[in-house]
């Protein structure tokens, strides 16, 4: 049965209508006409109809009840991010694999959903582990509600302690990390699986304390804090995108110095004959590359080659004339890739690939002619505070008398490097294939923006390497959700933001409510994102009203 409106003439009329099936058509009977809506409505009717109808409807009678204030709620839990992560947590079989190491041991507390709840909180709000515990309180996260702040720090202890009678790897020591690591790899591996090409960066993230007993060292900060004492963090991810590891060492390595050990580790670690390479110009040496093709089988390398610091590419590679090969046009859409030119050249028996962007050569052109401009401006008000600027720095140079002004051959060596990268490869492929593998390595670094910037690693305030490396480890597992989902967002073809994603599922609430004696769970409307979260994690979302017959673990009372 349903209401209808009946027009006659100028006149509406309400109408209760009954559908049944006669011969084989679906007709419909009219059970009684009420009255002219506008009657019914002004007079107050229809209101008092609806209220009375109600009575016989449990759930109907529920909302009424929330809708009109006369019901407080027991206790209110977002429930949208365990909902969606929670089921990627188990897709990606994790509570197994952590369960399979936990079991030597006999902990008096659930390890599992301390970890949970730490890569849980770094997605959605970060900060350290006693903003975690804290943070908990108001979300609903099955299985934490008695866990404590020591629970958090020894959950990350355990991550990051160092395994014994173990061979020992090169670069750091061996933790349990590392085990989950390779048990997330081994899972989805087969007799024809492996990594072809491995993406590699570093960044260095700094502490507010000593930063542990070794890890904590002064080095070249990428955070602009040399004052403080920091350490460095690669990460390594396949060609697919998805992360495969993360590596740490104290804050003084060179950058240089950590790519050879991460190329062994991961060939022992994944078991794994041939690995390839690609890193950017930081991570060259003539020792790490020395060391790569010396390996057997060799090192397959990509990596960025500096422009300005080596003789042989500024002098030799970026001189030659040879002809450029387009690969990808000037862009006619903004969907349409960036343009690409390659031409290949050979240095004593090394392969150089040059490639050029004209597009980003036009920009580099007019930031370098509007910082030029700005400085000539200043440099005739003498104007020497402006030295101070590193971007202004490099194109001025001192005269006789210490005066200042402007560098104009410096200013043309700038000019012939606009939209232009050099990379090194011994890669027998096609020039356009090692250029296009090369701007791949966008991944990575977005990655590591990611760890320090939307999910907040930094700073760290442990004072142990193990739970330093936990900490850490714990981001990392926060990415490989992300990505996840991601990727599953990608696959089932839906637009998002990953800021209204998490707007929307902390957004997505329940909240406890009795009302005659029976109890009922009430859920919120879904904003932002969070739809298409709840598509792609194949997770069915909860009905708005439902009854329960007695107290549940979903939301529990405050």
């Amino acid at each position: 049965m349903y209401f209808r409106i009946k027009r006659t003439g100028p006149y509406a009329y309400l109408q209760l209508v009954h559908s049944l099936r006669r011969g084989g058509r679906v007709q419909q009977q009219v059970l009684a006409t009420l009255g002219r809506v506008e009657t019914l409505q002004a007079s107050g009717q229809l209101d008092r109809l609806m209220r009375s109808g109600v009575r016989f409807c449990e759930k109907l009678q529920v909302l009424d009840a929330h809708a009109a204030g006369q019901i407080d709620p027991i206790a209110i839990r977002s429930i949208g991010p365990d909902l969606v992560f929670g089921r990627l947590w188990q897709d990606l079989g994790l509570p197994r694999i952590l369960a399979d190491l936990l079991r030597p041991r006999r902990f008096a507390f659930d390890v599992e959903r301390a970890v949970y709840l730490t890569v849980l909180h770094r997605l959605f709000v970060s900060g350290s582990d006693r903003a975690a515990e804290r943070w908990r309180e108001t979300y609903r996260i099955p299985g934490t509600e008695a866990l404590e702040l020591h629970h958090l720090y020894r959950a990350m202890a355990w991550l990051g302690e160092p395994l014994e009678d173990e061979e020992s790897i090169p670069g750091s020591p061996r933790c349990t990390k590392d085990r989950i690591e390779e048990a997330l790899f081994a899972q989805d591996r087969d007799l024809f699986s492996g990594v072809d090409m491995v993406f590699f960066d570093t960044t260095s993230i700094y502490f507010e304390g000593e930063g542990g007993q070794t890890l904590g060292q002064r080095g070249k900060s990428k955070d602009a804090r040399p004052d403080l004492k920091q350490m460095v963090v690669g990460i390594a991810m396949d060609a697919n995108g998805k992360p495969l590891c993360c590596e740490m060492w104290p804050g003084n390595t060179a950058d240089a110095k950590t790519l050879l050990p991460v190329v062994e580790r991961m060939r022992r670690r994944f078991r794994i004959r041939e690995v390839g390479v690609i890193a950017d110009r930081g991570m060259i040496s003539a020792a790490s590359i020395a060391a790569m093709e010396a390996c057997e089988p060799p090192v397959r390398y990509i990596l960025g080659a500096r422009m300005r610091a080596q003789k042989e590419v500024r002098d030799t590679v970026l001189a030659a004339e040879t002809p450029w090969l387009e690969v990808y046009p000037e862009r006619t859409r903004t969907k349409d890739p960036s343009p690409l030119k390659v031409r290949e050249l050979h240095v004593d028996g090394r392969r150089y690939i040059v490639c050029l962007n004209e597009e980003q050569r036009r920009k580099d052109e007019h930031d370098r002619q509007a910082i030029t401009d700005h400085l000539r401006e200043q440099l005739k008000r003498g104007a020497k505070s402006l030295i101070g600027n590193a971007g202004y720095r490099r194109y001025v140079k001192t005269t006789p008398g210490s005066a200042f002004e402007l560098d104009e051959e410096k200013m043309k060596q700038e000019a012939a490097l606009d939209g232009l990268w050099v990379l090194r490869t011994n890669l027998e492929d096609e020039p356009e294939i090692i250029a296009r593998s090369y701007k791949m390595l966008w991944m990575v670094e977005d990655l590591i923006r990611t760890a320090k910037s939307i999910l907040e690693t930094r700073p760290i305030y442990h004072k142990c390497d193990e739970t330093i490396r936990g900490h850490v480890f714990c981001s990392f597992l926060a990415l490989t959700l992300k990505v996840e989902l991601e990727r599953r967002m990608r696959a089932a073809e839906v637009r998002w933001e990953w800021a209204e994603v998490v707007r929307g599922l902390n957004l997505l609430q329940e909240a406890a409510v009795t009302l005659q004696g029976k109890r009922y769970v009430l859920r919120s409307a879904l904003f932002g994102d969070a739809h298409q979260a709840f598509q792609a994690a194949h997770v069915a979302i909860p009905p708005t009203l439902r009854e329960t017959g007695s107290r549940e673990s979903v939301v529990p009372e405050a």
